[in-house]
């Protein structure tokens, strides 16, 4: 009599994922799964990419704001792979996810094939002249460089001109302008200061990266993907932050601060009411928000959950902590083995990093 021989298993990521799947899930039929995956490839269902969308969402050490990973809404567009139809479904993403204000969560998820050059689908040009000074957001000019080289002509020159997006489809890279209406802005005024609403400083109430790769056993598919702010992400750093917009200065002036000395905390005190005027103007736009102190709180509520599903809870403790009194949070206490966990994202290298090979793009 013949032995049988043993059934062909797939490589290890995608085994190892299928595995978690079946687990977490209850699911039966991994070992069907196995086997067919090993005949004929990886390829993730939709049932099996929405649970390792959410997963790399509860496994991003970077990310305090995890308590809410199960309600992520997750859309397979990876059928999609015409740019100016990936470009309609981001333009559907960014309206989707504002909501009127009231954000939620969502990943749109692409073919391995597509990309979002751009980090985010909403960033601010950064224009340097010849001496050296930088209109817009300076963390940006290189990417303004990179969609000049492109073929943009530049926007209207102020300190937020939004960019266009460059859709990556196989070797062709096409530019997208964003529509007005896509693109929703909170004016940053401070309810006892006018002198800081007098600024004309704005930013954007959606976060969507798209820099990043959904990794799932070793499948690696584009993606843009949202949560919401915590206001120190504006008001601590992108606003603040000297190599970014710097408007610490100005915001003390706004405030009759004594800015001579550093005794006075001028700073501190600037960055305080920064962060209290980006909530307040967030509040009175109807857009949601969280701050600080609040988001802390849930991220050990998140990691009381994972301690009775049994999963330890990994993190980047330099990201988890807020720029602003990291010492009155409980997450300062705390340690984290920021070892990373699969499924997760991946962030792709920038464009501009590379030279632009003619009619093609860097990464062929």
């Amino acid at each position: 009599m013949t032995a049988a021989l043993p059934l062909p298993t797939p490589d290890t990521a995608a085994a190892d994922f299928l595995a978690q799947f079946h687990a977490e899930t209850g699911r039966p039929g991994l070992g069907a799964r196995l086997a067919h995956v090993a005949a004929h490839g990886f390829t993730p269902t939709p049932e099996e990419l929405a649970f390792a969308a959410r997963v790399a969402w509860r496994n991003s050490t970077r990310c305090v704001g995890r308590l809410p990973w199960r309600a992520l809404e997750v859309r397979d567009l990876r059928h999609v792979t015409e740019p100016a139809e990936v470009f309609a479904r981001l333009l559907e993403h960014l309206r989707d996810a504002f909501g009127g204000g009231a954000i939620r969560p969502l990943i749109s998820v692409f073919a391995p094939d597509v990309r979002v050059l751009n980090p985010q689908l909403i960033r601010y040009a950064g224009y340097r002249s010849a001496d050296g000074t930088v209109t817009g957001d300076p963390a940006n000019v290189a990417l303004t460089d990179y969609l000049r080289s492109l073929g943009w002509g530049g926007g209207p020159g102020t300190a937020f001109d939004v960019l266009p997006l460059a859709i990556q489809s196989g070797r062709r890279v096409e530019l997208f302008t964003l529509p007005t209406d896509a693109v929703q802005e909170v004016p940053i005024s401070h309810p006892e200061c006018p002198g800081i609403g007098d600024l004309g400083v704005k930013w954007h109430a959606l976060p969507v990266i798209s820099d990043m790769a959904l990794n799932v056993g070793g499948v690696r598919l584009a993606c843009a993907f949202n949560g919401w702010y915590v206001q120190t992400e504006i008001a601590a750093r992108n606003l603040a932050d000297d190599d970014r917009y710097d408007l610490l200065p100005r915001v003390a002036a706004a405030l009759g601060l004594d800015t001579r000395r550093e005794r006075t905390l001028w700073r501190d005190r600037a960055l305080v009411e920064l962060n209290v005027a980006v909530l307040e103007s967030f509040a009175a736009a109807g857009v949601k928000i969280v701050d600080h102190h609040t988001v802390s709180r849930q991220f050990t509520r998140f990691e009381t959950h994972e301690t009775r599903a049994g999963r330890e809870v990994r993190g980047r403790w330099s990201w988890l902590i807020p720029p602003v009194s990291p010492a009155t949070t409980p997450v300062w206490h705390r340690g984290y083995d920021d070892r990373e966990l699969a499924p997760n994202f991946e962030r792709l290298p920038a464009p501009w990093d590379a030279p632009v090979r003619p009619g093609g793009c860097p990464f062929h």
